[in-house]
C-alpha cells in the first residue's frame, strides 16, 4: 500500500507520482484531495486527485515544489511509501449535463482541473478549456486537455509558447463571443482564480474555484483551513474545496496563505542543509 509505482518530472519545478492506494481510487471522483504524510515526522500536506483508475488501484499526485515538504517527497524514489494517504477528501465537483463550460487550469492548476475537465467531457458537456503558466518549460499535460476538451487555449505569461499573456485574456475573448457558457471551473493561484471570478461576474455565470487555504487535518476539526465564502465562515477541507468564486474573500484568503511565510522559508533553509536533512 502506498508504494509509489512511478515518478516522472514534469518540469524543472513540479513531478508527477502514481501511488498504489486502492482504498483511494475505487472512491474517488473528480474535484476531490487526499492528505499525505511522507514519514512519520513529516508534516501532513493536501494534495489534489489529478488522475485515477480504480480497476488498477493507482492514483496520480501533481507535486509542485514550494516548501519543505513538497520539496522532500520530490527526493523519493520508486519503491518508497508513504505513510500515510488519507481520503479521498472534499466535495467532489459537482458534474452534470450543463451544456457548455470553461475549465481554466493555471500552473499546477493544470493537474487539478484535468480530472474535472475530463469528467464533463464524459457527461456530454462541450468543453472549453484554458491552460497557462509563466513559460513554456511549466506547462505539461497539453495532450491531455485536449483530449477531454473541444477547445484549448494555452496561454504563457511571457509569450513563449501559445498565447501571449493571462488565462484571463482567453476568458474574457470567449465570453465576449458569446453565447456566455452554463459554469466555469478555475483552478490555478488565488490571485488568477479570482481574476477568473471577476471576468465572469458581470455576466453571472456561476464560477467555481478550488481554494488552496492552509490546511491541518482535513476533516474540518482544527479550522486552519478556514475561508470567508458569502460573509460566512466554511471549511475548504469539508465545505469545499470548490466554493463560488464571486462570494469568496479573496483578501482575506490571500493575508491568511501569507501568514507562516517566514516559518515556510526557514524550513526550507534547515532541510537544505545536509547536516539537517537527515534528522527524522
Amino acid at each position: 500500500m502506498n508504494e509509489i509505482l512511478k515518478m516522472q518530472r514534469l518540469n524543472s519545478t513540479t513531478t508527477l507520482f502514481e501511488v498504489h492506494a486502492p482504498k483511494v481510487a475505487r472512491k474517488v471522483k473528480a474535484g476531490q484531495f487526499v492528505i499525505v504524510c511522507i514519514h512519520e515526522h513529516a508534516e501532513r500536506i493536501p494534495l489534489t486527485l489529478a488522475d485515477y483508475h480504480a480497476d488498477q488501484g493507482v492514483i496520480t499526485l501533481v507535486v509542485q515544489e514550494i516548501g519543505k515538504t513538497t520539496m522532500e517527497i520530490c527526493t523519493m524514489h520508486e519503491g518508497d511509501r508513504l505513510v500515510v494517504i488519507s481520503g479521498p477528501l472534499g466535495r467532489p465537483s459537482d458534474i452534470e449535463l450543463y451544456g457548455t463550460v470553461v475549465c481554466i487550469g493555471g500552473g499546477v492548476g493544470i493537474a487539478a482541473i484535468y480530472p474535472i475537465a475530463r469528467a464533463l467531457h464524459n457527461a456530454g458537456n462541450t468543453v472549453h478549456s484554458i491552460i497557462g503558466a509563466r513559460t513554456k518549460e511549466l506547462l505539461f499535460w497539453e495532450d491531455r486537455m485536449r483530449l477531454v476538451s473541444h477547445s484549448l487555449a494555452v496561454c504563457t505569461d511571457d509569450g513563449s509558447y501559445g498565447r501571449s499573456g493571462f488565462v484571463t485574456l482567453a476568458l474574457e475573448e470567449l465570453l465576449e463571443a458569446g453565447p456566455p457558457p452554463e459554469r466555469v471551473w478555475a483552478i490555478g493561484p488565488a490571485v488568477m482564480m479570482k481574476a477568473c471570478a471577476e471576468a465572469t461576474r458581470g455576466y453571472g455565470i456561476p464560477t467555481l474555484v478550488s481554494l488552496n487555504s492552509i490546511m491541518v487535518d482535513g476533516t474540518g476539526m482544527c479550522g486552519s483551513c478556514r475561508v470567508e465564502v458569502g460573509e460566512k465562515t466554511r471549511f475548504a477541507c469539508v465545505d469545499g474545496p470548490e466554493f463560488d468564486g464571486h462570494e469568496v474573500n479573496w483578501e482575506l484568503l490571500l493575508n491568511r496563505q501569507r501568514i507562516y511565510l517566514a516559518q515556510e522559508k526557514q524550513a526550507v533553509e534547515r532541510w537544505s542543509d545536509p547536516a539537517m536533512r537527515n534528522r527524522h
